[in-house]
């Protein structure tokens, strides 16, 4: 029998706290515009520092979390994050509220670089990004329910962030420290000095994610504003409408981890992003209620769907996890520059032309990303995707016993079955059947022979 899935609870949870402040941006910028003397484009320059600081942890450390240890990283990033958006939370100066956004943002991307080095380890990488979007999703909903019955100070969207670090602290207990990432590297190949697999597909995918976190996040970075100044809805509707946005993402992550690897991963990432883009341009355009609710609610669907998909795309390419990170990390460069990116196209052309502008953008890359998804469809599963009978990893009995790392195809992306071929087996010979040469005794009968 195949050996149970175990739940990678630990890296849920550190996937949740790195994950949480892109899924704030919207109420986060908002705030510090209406809350602190800050302009439009101000306030989404902030948010776009904070993301900035996150992108560069995921660069800085791609290739360090298993020297340094994962316990030690991650509790390095979440302390930074409690004390960074804890300080920007309590304070109305600006400076120190920049500082603390910074500080806590390469946290979050701390916290997010060891979530995603061990995800690439996991038997199913899918499973479990796909976990931790329907945990942060779950979280967000609810902080943006709540959040706006507490007052309109700045500081509350960092102080949830905060807070879902420090609760999250206790999960690290679980995670490997250095001593025991060390073996696990040279058993399996892994070491430090091994070059990077895929360069010329990774590269591309980096690129391309860029744009399309790029695309998302300008609009992301913006659509608080277009619902209460084009769409016409009080800050409580708003607040309801994202709500309900990421509760559809739920649905849509849980269709994502149903699908699994069925579907392959060129369909979700290029008809998704396709269907992102019209989902922008909705979005973008509404002027009433009814169409900024349903550009929100359908884009928030998908967006999680394609990202659960990507995840996977870029784990598969480095079983050290190394791309997953260094993609990542590529598209918190994009998340960090689109509230700007938006402040500045929806300021100099208006919302409807910069969701045209947007969804033409994304257009362009979903070919590419397509194209990365066709041609590493054959390329070999992560250990552990594929198991014999017993719970043994094929692929690292394939390691052991000598032989090539291409012997272990991965078909269209899913995992193959193990068929049981019944073979029927001799007869084993009765011991009594035969006896030895030579005359036989008197008292035994011809065929009788008892031996």
């Amino acid at each position: 029998m195949f050996a149970p899935r175990t739940t990678p609870w630990p890296l849920v949870a550190l996937f949740t706290a790195g994950y949480l402040p892109p899924y704030l941006l919207p109420t986060t910028v908002g705030r510090l515009d209406t809350g602190l003397p800050l302009s439009t484009t101000q306030a989404g320059a902030v948010g776009s520092a904070l993301l900035l600081s996150s992108a560069t942890a995921g660069f800085l450390l791609a290739s360090r979390v298993q020297s340094a240890g994962a316990r030690t990283l991650a509790r390095l990033g979440l302390a930074l994050a409690v004390l960074g958006y804890g300080a920007a939370a309590l304070t109305t100066a600006v400076p120190a509220v920049v500082a603390g956004a910074v500080v806590g943002g390469f946290g979050s991307g701390t916290a997010t670089t060891v979530a995603a080095t061990r995800i690439a380890a996991e038997r199913d990488p899918h499973r479990a990004s796909t976990l931790g979007l329907l945990s942060v999703s779950a979280l967000a909903g609810a902080v943006y329910l709540t959040v706006p019955h507490l007052g309109r100070a700045h500081g509350l969207p960092l102080a949830a962030i905060a807070l879902t670090a420090l609760a999250v602290w206790p999960f690290t207990a679980r995670l490997p420290g250095a001593a025991s990432d060390a073996p696990a590297a040279h058993s399996t190949g892994t070491g430090t000095g091994t070059p990077l697999p895929h360069r010329r597909s990774g590269l591309v995918l980096a690129v391309t994610v860029l744009c399309w976190s790029l695309a998302q996040n300008s609009l992301w970075g913006v659509s608080g504003r277009i619902g209460l100044t084009q769409a016409g809805l009080g800050d409580a509707t708003l607040g309801v409408v994202f709500a309900v946005a990421l509760g559809a993402g739920l649905l849509g992550v849980l269709g994502a981890g149903a699908l699994g690897p069925r579907l392959g991963r060129a369909m979700p990432v290029g008809a998704g992003t396709v269907l992102i883009a019209g989902c922008i341009v909705v979005s973008a355009s509404a002027t009433t209620p009814t169409a900024f609710a349903t550009g929100e609610i359908a884009w928030n669907t998908v967006y999680p769907v394609v990202l659960s998909y990507l995840i996977g795309l870029a784990a598969s390419l480095d079983p050290r996890g190394r791309w997953a990170v260094l993609v990542g990390s590529a598209s918190s460069l994009g998340t960090a520059a689109g509230p700007l990116t938006g402040s500045v196209l929806s300021a100099q052309a208006g919302y409807p032309v910069m969701g045209l502008v947007l969804g033409a953008g994304l257009l362009l890359v979903a070919a590419p990303m397509t194209a990365v998804a066709l041609h590493t469809g054959g390329r070999p599963l992560l250990p552990g995707a594929i198991r014999r009978r017993g719970g043994t990893p094929a692929a690292l009995v394939a390691a052991a016993t000598g032989t090539p790392s291409g012997a272990v195809p991965e078909v269209g992306a899913v995992e193959q079955p193990v068929v049981e071929i019944e073979v029927e087996a001799p007869a084993v010979a009765v011991r009594g059947a035969y006896d030895t040469a030579g005359p036989r005794q008197a008292a035994a009968a011809p065929g009788s022979g008892t031996g």
